[in-house]
Protein backbone atom coordinates (compact mmCIF):
# COMPACT_ATOMS: atom_id res chain seq x y z
CA UNK A 1 0.00 0.00 0.00
CA UNK A 2 1.26 3.45 -0.94
CA UNK A 3 0.55 6.34 1.41
CA UNK A 4 1.13 9.92 0.33
CA UNK A 5 0.58 13.14 2.24
CA UNK A 6 -1.54 15.78 0.52
CA UNK A 7 -0.14 19.28 0.82
CA UNK A 8 -2.35 21.75 2.64
CA UNK A 9 -4.11 24.19 0.27
CA UNK A 10 -3.44 27.60 1.75
CA UNK A 11 -6.57 29.66 2.39
CA UNK A 12 -7.32 32.34 4.94
CA UNK A 13 -9.63 30.27 7.12
CA UNK A 14 -9.67 29.60 10.85
CA UNK A 15 -10.29 25.91 10.40
CA UNK A 16 -7.39 23.50 10.58
CA UNK A 17 -7.90 20.68 8.11
CA UNK A 18 -6.87 17.18 8.94
CA UNK A 19 -5.57 15.59 5.77
CA UNK A 20 -6.22 11.89 5.56
CA UNK A 21 -4.23 9.58 3.29
CA UNK A 22 -5.26 6.30 1.86
CA UNK A 23 -5.21 4.07 -1.25
CA UNK A 24 -8.03 3.37 -3.69
CA UNK A 25 -9.96 0.77 -5.69
CA UNK A 26 -12.82 1.11 -8.23
CA UNK A 27 -15.61 -0.38 -10.22
CA UNK A 28 -18.77 0.71 -11.98
CA UNK A 29 -22.18 0.97 -10.29
CA UNK A 30 -23.16 -2.50 -9.14
CA UNK A 31 -19.58 -3.68 -9.61
CA UNK A 32 -16.84 -4.24 -7.09
CA UNK A 33 -13.33 -2.84 -6.83
CA UNK A 34 -11.92 -6.13 -8.07
CA UNK A 35 -12.12 -5.08 -11.72
CA UNK A 36 -8.67 -3.71 -12.65
CA UNK A 37 -8.20 -0.40 -14.37
CA UNK A 38 -7.26 -0.37 -18.03
CA UNK A 39 -5.22 2.13 -19.98
CA UNK A 40 -2.35 4.37 -19.12
CA UNK A 41 -2.46 7.90 -17.80
CA UNK A 42 -2.46 9.69 -14.47
CA UNK A 43 -1.84 7.34 -11.56
CA UNK A 44 -2.92 9.69 -8.78
CA UNK A 45 -6.42 10.81 -7.87
CA UNK A 46 -7.22 13.53 -5.34
CA UNK A 47 -10.47 13.28 -3.38
CA UNK A 48 -11.86 16.05 -1.18
CA UNK A 49 -14.44 14.57 1.21
CA UNK A 50 -16.49 15.56 4.24
CA UNK A 51 -14.88 14.70 7.57
CA UNK A 52 -17.71 12.27 8.36
CA UNK A 53 -16.58 10.14 5.40
CA UNK A 54 -13.09 9.58 6.78
CA UNK A 55 -13.55 5.94 7.76
CA UNK A 56 -15.62 4.78 4.81
CA UNK A 57 -13.64 6.56 2.10
CA UNK A 58 -10.34 5.42 3.60
CA UNK A 59 -11.59 1.83 3.32
CA UNK A 60 -12.81 2.37 -0.23
CA UNK A 61 -9.55 4.10 -1.08
CA UNK A 62 -7.55 1.04 -0.07
CA UNK A 63 -9.78 -1.15 -2.21
CA UNK A 64 -9.36 1.21 -5.16
CA UNK A 65 -5.57 1.17 -4.93
CA UNK A 66 -5.54 -2.61 -4.66
CA UNK A 67 -7.61 -2.86 -7.85
CA UNK A 68 -5.48 -0.27 -9.66
CA UNK A 69 -1.82 -1.21 -9.03
CA UNK A 70 0.48 1.81 -9.05
CA UNK A 71 -2.37 4.25 -8.36
CA UNK A 72 -2.40 6.49 -5.30
CA UNK A 73 -5.48 8.16 -3.84
CA UNK A 74 -4.87 11.31 -1.82
CA UNK A 75 -7.64 12.34 0.55
CA UNK A 76 -8.38 15.73 2.07
CA UNK A 77 -11.00 15.27 4.80
CA UNK A 78 -12.55 18.30 6.47
CA UNK A 79 -15.49 20.65 6.66
CA UNK A 80 -17.48 20.47 3.42
CA UNK A 81 -17.80 24.26 3.43
CA UNK A 82 -14.05 24.71 3.73
CA UNK A 83 -13.34 22.12 1.05
CA UNK A 84 -15.83 23.78 -1.32
CA UNK A 85 -14.10 27.12 -0.77
CA UNK A 86 -10.72 25.57 -1.50
CA UNK A 87 -12.06 24.15 -4.76
CA UNK A 88 -13.51 27.49 -5.87
CA UNK A 89 -10.16 29.09 -5.11
CA UNK A 90 -8.38 26.74 -7.48
CA UNK A 91 -7.26 23.70 -5.52
CA UNK A 92 -6.49 20.84 -7.95
CA UNK A 93 -9.12 18.22 -7.15
CA UNK A 94 -10.56 15.21 -8.98
CA UNK A 95 -13.55 14.23 -6.82
CA UNK A 96 -15.63 16.14 -4.27
CA UNK A 97 -17.93 14.36 -1.81
CA UNK A 98 -19.88 16.77 0.38
CA UNK A 99 -22.09 16.33 3.44
CA UNK A 100 -24.85 18.53 2.05
CA UNK A 101 -26.26 19.68 -1.30
CA UNK A 102 -25.73 23.30 -0.23
CA UNK A 103 -21.96 22.94 -0.02
CA UNK A 104 -21.85 21.02 -3.31
CA UNK A 105 -23.90 23.82 -4.91
CA UNK A 106 -21.07 26.25 -4.17
CA UNK A 107 -18.91 24.23 -6.55
CA UNK A 108 -21.50 23.44 -9.23
CA UNK A 109 -22.71 27.06 -9.34
CA UNK A 110 -19.13 27.99 -10.24
CA UNK A 111 -19.27 25.43 -13.09
CA UNK A 112 -16.41 23.52 -11.49
CA UNK A 113 -18.08 20.10 -11.28
CA UNK A 114 -20.38 17.87 -13.24
CA UNK A 115 -23.85 16.86 -12.11
CA UNK A 116 -23.61 15.45 -8.56
CA UNK A 117 -25.16 12.16 -7.47
CA UNK A 118 -26.54 11.63 -3.97
CA UNK A 119 -24.90 8.48 -2.62
CA UNK A 120 -25.82 8.42 1.09
CA UNK A 121 -27.82 10.07 3.86
CA UNK A 122 -26.90 10.77 7.46
CA UNK A 123 -28.74 11.89 10.57
CA UNK A 124 -27.78 13.34 13.92
CA UNK A 125 -27.46 11.75 17.34
CA UNK A 126 -26.59 13.17 20.73
CA UNK A 127 -23.11 11.99 21.70
CA UNK A 128 -22.26 11.84 25.40
CA UNK A 129 -19.25 10.47 27.30
CA UNK A 130 -19.55 6.82 28.33
CA UNK A 131 -20.34 7.75 31.94
CA UNK A 132 -22.77 10.50 30.83
CA UNK A 133 -21.93 12.82 33.76
CA UNK A 134 -24.69 15.31 32.95
CA UNK A 135 -27.31 12.54 32.74
CA UNK A 136 -28.44 13.63 29.28
CA UNK A 137 -31.44 11.59 28.09
CA UNK A 138 -32.97 13.60 25.25
CA UNK A 139 -32.60 16.70 23.12
CA UNK A 140 -34.38 18.95 25.64
CA UNK A 141 -31.59 18.31 28.16
CA UNK A 142 -29.17 20.22 25.90
CA UNK A 143 -31.09 23.44 26.62
CA UNK A 144 -30.14 23.23 30.30
CA UNK A 145 -27.55 25.92 31.01
CA UNK A 146 -25.69 23.49 33.27
CA UNK A 147 -25.04 21.10 30.37
CA UNK A 148 -21.91 21.90 28.37
CA UNK A 149 -22.70 21.36 24.69
CA UNK A 150 -20.53 21.32 21.57
CA UNK A 151 -22.03 22.00 18.16
CA UNK A 152 -20.65 22.28 14.66
CA UNK A 153 -20.53 25.83 13.33
CA UNK A 154 -23.75 26.71 11.53
CA UNK A 155 -22.05 27.23 8.16
CA UNK A 156 -20.92 23.59 7.97
CA UNK A 157 -23.41 20.77 7.21
CA UNK A 158 -23.49 19.16 10.68
CA UNK A 159 -24.09 22.60 12.20
CA UNK A 160 -26.86 23.43 9.75
CA UNK A 161 -28.49 20.09 10.55
CA UNK A 162 -28.25 20.82 14.29
CA UNK A 163 -30.01 24.14 13.78
CA UNK A 164 -32.84 22.43 11.87
CA UNK A 165 -33.23 19.76 14.56
CA UNK A 166 -33.27 22.26 17.42
CA UNK A 167 -35.71 24.49 15.56
CA UNK A 168 -37.99 21.49 14.99
CA UNK A 169 -37.92 20.82 18.73
CA UNK A 170 -38.46 24.48 19.61
CA UNK A 171 -35.27 24.55 21.65
CA UNK A 172 -32.56 27.15 22.15
CA UNK A 173 -29.15 25.71 22.99
CA UNK A 174 -26.13 27.85 23.83
CA UNK A 175 -23.01 25.83 23.01
CA UNK A 176 -19.75 26.32 24.88
CA UNK A 177 -17.88 25.73 21.62
CA UNK A 178 -18.56 25.76 17.88
CA UNK A 179 -16.31 23.48 15.86
CA UNK A 180 -15.42 23.54 12.17
CA UNK A 181 -16.29 19.91 11.42
CA UNK A 182 -18.03 16.94 12.99
CA UNK A 183 -14.84 15.10 13.95
CA UNK A 184 -13.62 18.06 16.00
CA UNK A 185 -17.04 18.32 17.64
CA UNK A 186 -17.03 14.66 18.63
CA UNK A 187 -13.48 14.95 19.97
CA UNK A 188 -14.74 17.40 22.59
CA UNK A 189 -16.98 14.63 23.93
CA UNK A 190 -14.28 11.97 23.75
CA UNK A 191 -11.93 14.17 25.78
CA UNK A 192 -14.62 14.94 28.36
CA UNK A 193 -14.46 18.66 27.61
CA UNK A 194 -18.24 18.83 27.08
CA UNK A 195 -21.23 16.89 28.36
CA UNK A 196 -22.86 16.37 24.97
CA UNK A 197 -22.64 17.19 21.28
CA UNK A 198 -24.83 16.88 18.22
CA UNK A 199 -22.93 14.80 15.66
CA UNK A 200 -23.73 12.29 12.95
CA UNK A 201 -24.88 8.80 13.87
CA UNK A 202 -22.02 7.43 11.77
CA UNK A 203 -19.45 9.23 13.90
CA UNK A 204 -20.99 7.81 17.08
CA UNK A 205 -20.72 4.33 15.59
CA UNK A 206 -17.10 4.94 14.58
CA UNK A 207 -16.30 6.05 18.16
CA UNK A 208 -17.90 2.98 19.75
CA UNK A 209 -16.48 2.39 23.21
CA UNK A 210 -15.57 6.04 23.65
CA UNK A 211 -19.00 7.70 23.52
CA UNK A 212 -22.66 6.77 23.76
CA UNK A 213 -25.21 7.82 21.16
CA UNK A 214 -28.74 8.94 21.98
CA UNK A 215 -31.32 9.13 19.22
CA UNK A 216 -34.11 11.72 19.15
CA UNK A 217 -37.21 12.16 16.93
CA UNK A 218 -36.28 15.57 15.54
CA UNK A 219 -33.24 14.02 13.83
CA UNK A 220 -35.63 12.82 11.12
CA UNK A 221 -36.28 16.47 10.25
CA UNK A 222 -32.58 17.22 9.78
CA UNK A 223 -31.32 14.45 7.52
CA UNK A 224 -28.34 15.38 5.32
CA UNK A 225 -27.97 14.10 1.77
CA UNK A 226 -24.39 13.44 0.61
CA UNK A 227 -23.63 14.30 -3.06
CA UNK A 228 -20.51 13.30 -5.00
CA UNK A 229 -19.17 14.66 -8.30
CA UNK A 230 -16.10 14.66 -10.48
CA UNK A 231 -14.52 18.05 -11.04
CA UNK A 232 -14.88 19.59 -14.48
CA UNK A 233 -11.12 19.98 -14.86
CA UNK A 234 -10.13 16.89 -12.91
CA UNK A 235 -6.41 16.19 -13.55
CA UNK A 236 -7.15 12.45 -13.34
CA UNK A 237 -10.47 12.39 -15.16
CA UNK A 238 -10.73 8.65 -15.87
CA UNK A 239 -9.60 7.63 -12.39
CA UNK A 240 -11.96 10.20 -10.87
CA UNK A 241 -14.91 8.61 -12.67
CA UNK A 242 -13.77 5.16 -11.57
CA UNK A 243 -13.60 6.27 -7.93
CA UNK A 244 -17.10 7.75 -8.11
CA UNK A 245 -18.30 4.50 -9.71
CA UNK A 246 -16.87 2.59 -6.75
CA UNK A 247 -18.70 4.79 -4.24
CA UNK A 248 -21.96 4.23 -6.15
CA UNK A 249 -21.38 0.48 -6.59
CA UNK A 250 -22.77 -2.32 -4.45
CA UNK A 251 -19.39 -2.56 -2.74
CA UNK A 252 -19.48 1.15 -1.91
CA UNK A 253 -23.04 0.94 -0.62
CA UNK A 254 -22.13 -2.01 1.60
CA UNK A 255 -19.23 -0.09 3.18
CA UNK A 256 -21.40 2.98 3.77
CA UNK A 257 -24.30 0.98 5.21
CA UNK A 258 -21.99 -0.88 7.59
CA UNK A 259 -20.80 2.49 8.89
CA UNK A 260 -24.36 3.64 9.61
CA UNK A 261 -25.15 5.69 6.51
CA UNK A 262 -28.61 5.34 4.99
CA UNK A 263 -29.39 4.79 1.32
CA UNK A 264 -30.53 7.94 -0.50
Amino acid sequence: MVFRRLSRWAVALPAVLVLGLSGCGSGGPGASASAPATGAGTKEVTVFAAASLTGTFTELGRAFEAAHPGTTVKFNFGSSATLAQQITQGAPVDVFAAASPATMKTVTDASLAGSPTTFARNKLQIAVPKDNPAKVDDLADLADAKVKVALCAEQVPCGAAAVRALDAAGLKVTPVTLEQDVKATLTKVELGEVDAALVYRTDVIAAAGKVTGIGFPEADKAVNDYPIATLAKAPAGDLAKRFVDLVLSRQGKDVLTKAGFEAP
